[in-house]
């Protein structure tokens, strides 16, 4: 039954060692470990206020990231369609300066083609009055070679003259 019943002596020092215990604890000991608490404590909450502003700051980076990548979309796609009406430019300029440029190489062609006609046809028309002066004279001097013919052919010229 000793064992059930604890002896008075033994709970009086028990009880002595633990309010000693206890009071020299909290005299020596409650303080800094409450302040070391208090302090960890504080840590932790600043920890946490500086991982909630890293995370806020990590945010505005990711959106301002965003921003500059849809911009810089943005700009890309202006300079490409900036690009293509260039090339859409460049390339109407090329081909009205080359049918211009065509228009005008064939009005010259037929300017020059007209040119050459008329060259030609009074060329040959020269010619033609050449060879026919070069056979009227041969035929007129096979014809007057005799004075009689040369008579007959006079008179008539002058019968066929009218004078008025």
């Amino acid at each position: 039954m000793g064992l059930l019943m604890p002896d008075p002596g033994l709970v009086f020092w028990t009880s002595f060692s633990f309010l000693t215990l206890l009071i020299l604890l909290r005299k020596y000991a409650w303080k800094p470990i409450l302040r070391a608490l208090k302090v960890r404590e504080e840590y932790i909450e600043f920890s946490l206020k500086d991982a909630d502003q890293a995370r806020e700051e990590l945010r505005k980076l990711s959106d301002t990231r965003k921003q500059m990548i849809e911009a810089s979309r943005l700009e890309r796609e202006k300079m490409i369609r900036d690009a293509r009406d260039l090339r859409e430019e460049i390339i109407r300029e090329a081909r009205t300066s080359a049918e211009a440029e065509s228009a005008r190489m064939i009005e010259q062609a037929r300017a020059q083609m007209q040119r050459e006609r008329k060259e030609s046809l009074s060329e040959i028309r020269q010619q033609i009055g050449l060879i026919s002066l070069e056979i009227a004279e041969k035929i007129l001097k096979q014809e007057l070679a005799s004075d009689e013919k040369q008579k007959l052919v006079i008179n008539e010229y002058l019968n066929q003259v009218n004078f008025n």
